[in-house]
């Protein structure tokens, strides 16, 4: 067992880098545990053709710029994967890796973190795990009877694992756009969704929806009408992919089905549909298992939060999950933020 720490920073990926970043400038002593093998977080697990919303400048970490990638407007998972890789490095940020935490522990006036390689004592915790290793499947009826292939976004890779295919993609998301848009041409493909696809405008980009979800936090901080946040522009943003898909009338998005079949899926109306794979893009779930010891989980899995600061645990911040622990803390350039306030916070916290 080491310590005691100031910080311990549970996740590596973007959010705990960010995290390290603020925390190596306050002058605190502190590690990043994560449970991933090498640099880049969720991005080095993502599909062959992701790109981000938005150019380099605009997907940055604080304290370091994005380099453009050569011929992309918008860098792809891998350009990604390196500039984490160059930030964590750049800043000496002292990420531990391969380290599973089991479990957060109260332990007198400290928290224990029990990893498989140890525990560490330490005076508080940002947890910053995100939510990729925690895919969401809804309960359809059926699912456990169809004899097809089943995935998630989170195992997609590339369309030509799918040629010829009849393919069924569930989601109404980026995630389901961009992947119904990436297998439009070499499958027969039917596109699922809960309601009406929204696209946002085609000229809006990351930029905008970081702009628009700070936006609605100072209003709500300020006491002022709710203007909606990223939801009220639309639920899909018309990256160039997705664009020319539905522009070529390829990405028709049908109802969601009553249930599944051994060999596809039926309607409510009873129509039927044959299929050799369904991908859900049907989202995540924040990964905090690790925090079950002590005790806060609120509504629908969540801990409450103000800011980034647990309610009944002043000695833990939760960095990255979503607009509940930040505005926009879920991207790359939201997180800087919520990172940065957390650190005050605790620093002011800390004494």
């Amino acid at each position: 067992m080491t310590g005691p720490l100031d910080v311990v920073v549970i996740g590596g990926g973007q959010a705990g880098l960010a995290a390290g970043y603020h925390l190596r400038r306050a002058g605190l002593d502190f590690v990043v545990l994560d449970a991933q093998a090498t640099p880049g977080g969720a991005w080095q697990h993502t599909w062959d053709s992701l790109h981000l919303f938005s150019p380099a400048a605009y997907s940055s970490l604080p304290g370091r710029l994005m380099p453009p990638q050569p011929g992309e407007t918008h860098p792809d998972a891998a350009h990604v994967v390196d500039y984490l890789t160059d930030y964590e490095q750049r800043y000496r940020l002292p990420v531990h890796r391969p380290v599973r935490v089991s479990g957060v522990h109260r332990d007198g006036e400290l928290l224990r973190v029990e990893a498989d390689s140890g525990a560490w004592r330490t005076r508080a915790v940002i947890s910053a795990t995100g939510t990729w290793s925690r895919p969401f499947v809804p309960a359809v009826p059926g699912r456990t009877e169809f004899r097809g292939v089943q995935l998630h976004t989170v195992e997609y890779r590339r369309p030509k694992d799918f040629a010829g295919q009849r393919v069924l993609v569930v989601g109404g998301g980026n995630s389901g756009a961009q992947i119904a848009a990436d297998l439009a041409y070499g499958t027969d493909l039917t596109w699922v969704t809960p309601r009406e696809p929204h696209y946002l405008a085609d000229d809006i980009d990351g930029r905008a929806l970081f702009d628009h979800a700070t936006a609605r936090r100072r209003a709500l901080d300020e006491g002022r009408t709710d203007t909606g946040g990223v939801a009220s522009l639309g639920d899909i943003v018309a990256v160039p992919p997705v664009r020319t898909a539905r522009d070529a009338g390829l990405l028709k998005a049908h109802p969601m089905f009553t249930r599944l079949t051994t060999t596809g899926v039926e309607w409510p109306d009873g129509t039927t549909a044959e299929a050799d794979a369904v991908i859900w893009c049907t989202g995540f779930r924040p990964a905090l298992s690790h925090l079950a010891p002590l005790g806060l989980r609120g509504p629908r899995g969540h801990i409450p939060t103000h800011g980034t600061r647990a309610l009944d645990e002043p000695r833990l911040h939760l960095l990255g999950y979503g607009d509940w622990t930040g505005a926009a803390s879920a991207t790359l350039i939201g997180v800087g933020r919520p990172a940065r306030d957390a650190v005050q916070s605790l620093t002011t916290f800390l004494g």
